[in-house]
């Protein structure tokens, strides 16, 4: 698979991508979520968009990986305070918001040249893509939400468990502890329906972690989601065809913010899958990118 990288300019900040596929081919926009870099769109799940005749590009946001780091940034105010604002839907301050993240995210396309794009997020990246769905109809094609809420008032938290393994620190500050704990945490937020090898998660959470290991960005993308405040705003305002796929095993971002969504936006579509967690299992990525590829159809 020929993977064509680069870095697009959104005001001040550099915003690493890869693109890769047919460029005359029409383009799905992957967004990532909370402190999570482009690798979490594995190869094999790229190359199976790349197979129904997509192209396909990756990025990471700002914050994390190779894109621009905000240092002088702090995250915000004390975290519990804004949690409990959030649960009300209201916004808190934050050095930047989802709405900042999603005008990254346009910027790249016009480094592209990409006037239209199908777009797809995952977790903080759904949220992201609704956000921009809404703020750039047209240049949405279809949108995809995967694993994701719309952060209206009242809906459950996240599992105390999943969520501690976010947030907290590794016991070390060492390689080894630091990767040790990504395993851990992947086996937390994982899906119980298809676990997967230990091989796999240690090899995932080295190339993670040899490739850009920013745990500030972590904290800053998680006030961007408490800036933001609820989406229902947004969603409300998208006219792309929308899936919302989501795992009924989810603790971490649990199946009632999928809901919370796909009731939102208007003829949206709800998938969900028995025993899928907080990522992409690969024994389902078949029927995800069957799912999207429905919905990318739907525009034609």
């Amino acid at each position: 698979m020929q993977i064509r990288s680069g870095t697009a300019k959104s005001g001040d900040l550099d915003i690493f991508y890869e693109d890769m596929g047919d460029p005359n081919d029409p383009a799905v926009l992957l967004i990532m979520g909370l402190g999570a870099q482009l690798l979490l769109w594995r190869n094999g799940f790229c190359e199976k968009l790349i197979n129904q005749g997509l192209r396909v590009i990756r990025f990471d946001n700002r914050d994390v990986g190779l894109s621009s780091k905000l240092h002088h940034h702090r995250s915000g105010a004390p975290l519990l305070p804004r949690m409990a604002r959030s649960f009300v839907g209201r916004p808190s301050p934050a050095a930047y918001t989802l709405e900042d993240m999603a005008d990254d995210a346009a910027a790249l396309l016009d480094h592209l040249g990409i006037d239209t794009a199908h777009v797809v997020g995952g977790s903080m990246g759904g949220m992201i893509a609704q956000v921009f769905a809404a703020r750039h109809r047209a240049r949405t094609g279809a949108l995809g939400v995967i694993f994701s809420s719309n952060n209206q008032a009242a809906l459950p938290p996240p599992g105390p468990r999943q969520l501690a393994a976010i947030l907290q620190r590794p016991k070390g500050s060492d390689r080894e502890a630091i990767i040790e704990n990504a395993v851990r945490v992947s086996r937390i937020i994982g899906s119980p329906g298809y676990p997967a090898a230990e091989e796999r998660l240690r090899a995932d959470a080295i190339e993670g972690y040899d490739r850009s290991y920013y745990p500030a960005g972590v904290g800053r993308h998680f006030a961007a989601i408490l800036g933001s405040g609820s989406l229902r705003r947004y969603d409300r305002q998208i006219t792309a065809p929308t899936v919302v796929i989501h795992g009924t095993a989810d603790k971490l971002m649990r199946p009632s913010g999928g809901r919370a969504i796909a009731r939102a936006i208007p003829r949206a579509r709800l998938v969900l899958f028995d025993g899928m967690g907080h990522e992409l299992p690969e024994p389902l990525w078949d029927d995800i990118v069957g799912e999207l590829k429905t919905t990318f159809a739907e525009i034609s």
